[in-house]
């Protein structure tokens, strides 16, 4: 998939002389490939739509976007070759090495007005520009229950829950212990799921940190059978002046072990209880072979072990859901799996619904990968889950990834970033079992719409005595198109340029965002 540049050639006439300053303002710039800039080589160019710091690790690099994983945006190669072609393609001519920047920038920081000299086709010499968004400051005055859909003056009922890789934390670090201590002070959440917590140094450590930053708190651990809380574990935290751990920890070591498990919660001012699913599928590591050999189409090792630990979860929760009589449950936890992969696909097939997807559409992201399948680029995607079945999504009040870590180089400071290698995520909770499930307006069936077929089909986004309305937006932010929405089915034409749009859906109180790709 390829975009042209726009270019505009300024041109300033001097005392009478031509004279043609060698500046060109790249107006909407896609892809950057060696046949395209060549011409410029020496010259000065100012890109009139903010530049994404995409990479921080050696060097810097920039794209008019976020770079992300292919099978977090479409399904793995095997089963939809093209489309994940087309986002492969996508990314390598995507992304342009920035040379002379001063200081320390995080990926997703935004350049706007940027002013570079084109040293060679693949590398830029930045000379001006500001800089604005997701830096360390923003990070550092963060409200995350605000983030989250929770106002603690207006609804001091509602509750926070986050899941944590904390990054094989034993408490012996002082330095990990600041930093994660930090972290969870911004974040104050009422339930924590930690995943790859050991020892029990480590479980003494982080209750200790937690109360010592959080002194309006009274944290305590679930307490774990003998033997389920040794090595590389998943943990349960919470406050007990709000709520309650209900009966016994509920552990599945299928495939891994002490690292899926479920608790229910009650909450104390109104009785209401959910299940907390917390899970830390096989990673990705080599080694795998048969089913989990590496196919080559972006799932990498060990998937067909994550597809069997993914229905693992869901059939111990149907059968202790059942046994407690409670419906409601929030799966989270590092699924070692990007957004369309098998081993999720086979938790929303079941019916659960990915809170990233809802919430964020595909700008969501907790994790930041390079491999060679990808020429090494820094491809961000969300590894780190947020599911719930469809009696929890109308209580579900927002959900975010907090991005004090995928964006960070490794670091020894005493700061709060990079005190792992995940994002924490967090979901806001209102709970209420009288709430019921309204189904989320449809679009087409497919999500890609190649040749002329352009036309976006908008169902069930029409409620008496309420406006519904529909915008579109580029995959670099800038509206397309906003209309409202009047018919059952309502009809809506997509941009005829090749690329990836985001459909925002606007019902009910409830903002549903869709990706369509138009090849």
């Amino acid at each position: 998939m390829k975009t042209r540049f726009s270019l505009l050639l300024l041109a300033v006439f001097v005392a009478g002389f031509t004279h043609a300053i060698d500046t060109i303002r790249v107006s909407d710039p896609q892809t950057w490939t060696t046949q395209e800039l060549q011409p410029y080589v020496g010259k000065t160019v100012v890109f009139s739509v903010p530049m994404v710091v995409c990479s921080n690790y050696n060097g810097y690099t920039v794209s008019t976007r976020r770079l992300f994983m292919p099978t977090n945006q479409v399904l793995p190669k095997t089963k939809d070759k093209d489309s994940y072609n087309a986002i492969v393609s996508l990314n390598s001519g995507g992304e342009l090495d920035i040379t002379n920047i001063v200081g320390y920038h995080r990926c997703g920081e935004k350049i706007y007005n940027l002013k570079a000299k084109v040293n060679s086709a693949q590398e830029i010499q930045f000379i001006d520009g500001q800089w604005h968004g997701n830096t360390r400051a923003d990070m550092e005055k963060a409200n995350i229950h605000q983030m989250v859909g929770v106002d603690d003056n207006e609804c001091p009922e509602c509750l926070v829950v986050c899941a944590y890789n904390i990054e094989n934390y034993d408490g012996s670090s002082i330095n990990k212990r600041t930093k994660i201590g930090l972290a969870l002070k911004i974040i104050n959440a009422d339930i924590y799921g930690f995943i790859e917590m050991k020892t029990e140094k480590g479980r003494s450590a982080i209750i200790q940190d937690l109360n010592d930053l959080c002194p309006s708190r009274n944290y305590t651990i679930c307490k774990e059978k003998v033997g389920q809380g040794d090595g590389q574990t998943v943990a349960f935290v919470y406050d007990s002046r709000k709520i309650k751990h209900l009966g016994d920890i509920q552990y599945n070591n299928t495939r891994t072990q002490n690292r899926k498990k479920m608790a229910c919660f009650e909450q104390l001012s109104n009785g209401e209880r959910f299940i907390f699913s917390v899970n830390h599928f096989k990673a990705k590591l080599s080694g795998g072979t048969g089913g989990n050999a590496d196919m080559g189409d972006g799932q990498s090792y060990w998937n067909a072990d994550r597809v069997e630990e993914a229905q693992s979860v869901l059939e111990k929760y149907r059968r202790w859901s059942a046994e407690i009589n409670e419906k409601d449950v929030l799966i989270m936890g590092d699924l070692n799996a990007n957004g369309k992969e098998d081993p999720i696909t086979t938790l929303t097939g079941s019916g659960m619904i990915d809170l990233h997807r809802a919430f964020h559409a595909d700008s969501s992201y907790s994790y930041s990968f390079s491999d060679k399948l990808y020429n090494y680029q820094q491809l961000a995607g969300y590894l780190d889950h947020a599911l719930c079945n469809t009696t929890l999504r109308p209580q579900i009040t927002g959900m975010t990834a907090f991005h004090i870590n995928s964006d960070e180089k490794s670091n020894n400071d005493q700061t709060m970033f990079r005190g792992s290698d995940h994002d924490p995520v967090v979901v806001g909770l209102k709970l209420d079992g009288s709430m019921e499930y309204n189904s989320d307006p449809k679009l087409n069936t497919e999500d890609i719409i190649s040749g002329n077929a352009r036309q976006l089909i908008i169902r069930d986004a029409v409620k008496d005595g309420q406006r519904s309305f529909y915008a579109i937006y580029n995959i670099e932010g800038h509206l397309i198109d906003r209309q409202e929405i009047t018919h059952e089915s309502q009809n809506a034409d997509l941009p005829s340029a090749p690329g990836i749009y985001i459909v925002y859906v606007y019902y009910n109180g409830n903002v549903y965002p869709y990706k369509m790709i138009v090849r």
